[in-house]
């Protein structure tokens, strides 16, 4: 077992705020678009399942891969179609982290490119800053839409 499994796993309480996102949101509200030259909010939730796919390529090829592209329409406006998404994604990502030793996440690293070579805890922590910024963007559109999560997002998101 490494620390990220041992100490770092709380990610499923980052994850988890994607569920109780979806959990306040009907397929109608994916299509609501911000002004301007904004995405659908269906559009952001495919974009984050996107990023975390890439990041986890990232962690089985040591090398950021940006090319990656999931074009399914239902994903942008199908609730239960992302939320199914994201557990595969979710436990693909566990997976992958529980292979890793303490070793390998303190010395291997991963390409991003341009000469950043983050190590894979470093990586790790991208990747859930990477899940909060998403929420931040999401937070716009549930205020648009006036809509609440629960007192966990409150917590977490504000």
């Amino acid at each position: 077992m490494n620390s990220i499994i041992e100490d770092e796993m709380p990610l499923h309480e980052t994850q988890k705020l994607r569920y109780d996102l979806m959990n306040v949101l009907s397929d109608s509200d994916l299509l609501y678009k911000l002004p301007g030259d904004n995405p659908t909010l269906g559009e952001l939730c495919r974009e984050i399942g996107v990023l975390e796919h890439i990041y986890i390529q990232s962690f089985k090829t040591f090398k950021q891969d940006w090319s990656y592209r999931n074009e399914e329409a239902e994903l942008a406006s199908s609730v239960e179609r992302l939320k199914a998404w994201y557990k595969i994604l979710d436990e693909e990502f566990e997976t992958v982290m529980r292979a890793f030793s303490e070793d390998d996440l303190q010395t291997r690293q991963i390409d991003r490119g341009h000469g950043f070579t983050p190590s894979l805890f470093v990586q790790f922590h991208i990747y859930r800053e990477a899940l909060l910024m998403f929420y931040a963007k999401a937070s716009v559109y549930l205020k648009a839409l006036q809509k609440s999560v629960n007192d966990q997002w409150q917590v977490a998101i504000g």
